[in-house]
């Protein structure tokens, strides 16, 4: 329990940098410093374990498939996404909006390599579990996929409609 707690501590310390680097008026993703600080605003923001609503099961496999593959919440509704990698690749959960999917996997393409932790996000082994705790803020539609090369580009994405 040490060494989640740790995980977690470690995962908020890394992500605050990037958190301030998204803020209002700091547009683009320049270098490799700011690479996805953006995914951690636009479909909501961290949310806070203690005051989650509910609980959503995701699946990651081979077949580049999640399930469930469409989910739906309420604007305010703080979700934990427990993932579990059913296959036998590595996978990962990314939230965000379409456009910045696409910008975050094109960044994935060409460092394929780099290695990253943002709470909008879990990386996953293969047979491996983890979570993603979030709070949506406002209504819309918004997604989640894998972006590990290839993997969306394969169909492994899925959608989150945020109700009013």
């Amino acid at each position: 329990m040490k060494t989640r707690t740790l995980q977690w501590t470690l995962a908020a310390a890394l992500a605050a940098p990037l958190m301030a680097w998204a803020a209002p008026g700091h547009e683009g993703h320049g270098d490799h410093a700011g690479h996805g600080a953006g995914h951690a605003t636009t479909a909501g923001r961290p949310g806070d374990p203690a005051k989650v609503s509910r609980t959503v099961d995701v699946q990651m496999d081979d077949s580049m498939r999640f399930t469930p593959a469409q989910v739906e919440v309420k604007a305010g509704e703080t979700i934990r996404f427990l993932v579990v990698n059913k296959g036998k690749l590595p996978h990962e959960m990314v939230i965000g909006s379409m456009k910045e999917l696409d910008e975050h996997a094109e960044m994935m393409r060409k460092m394929p390599d780099m290695k990253h932790t943002e709470p909008n996000q879990v990386n996953l082994a293969p047979g491996k579990r983890g979570a993603i705790v979030w709070t949506f803020d406002k209504p819309g539609t918004f997604a989640f996929a894998c972006l590990i090369p290839g993997h969306k580009e394969a169909g492994m994405v899925g959608q989150l409609s945020v109700q009013p």
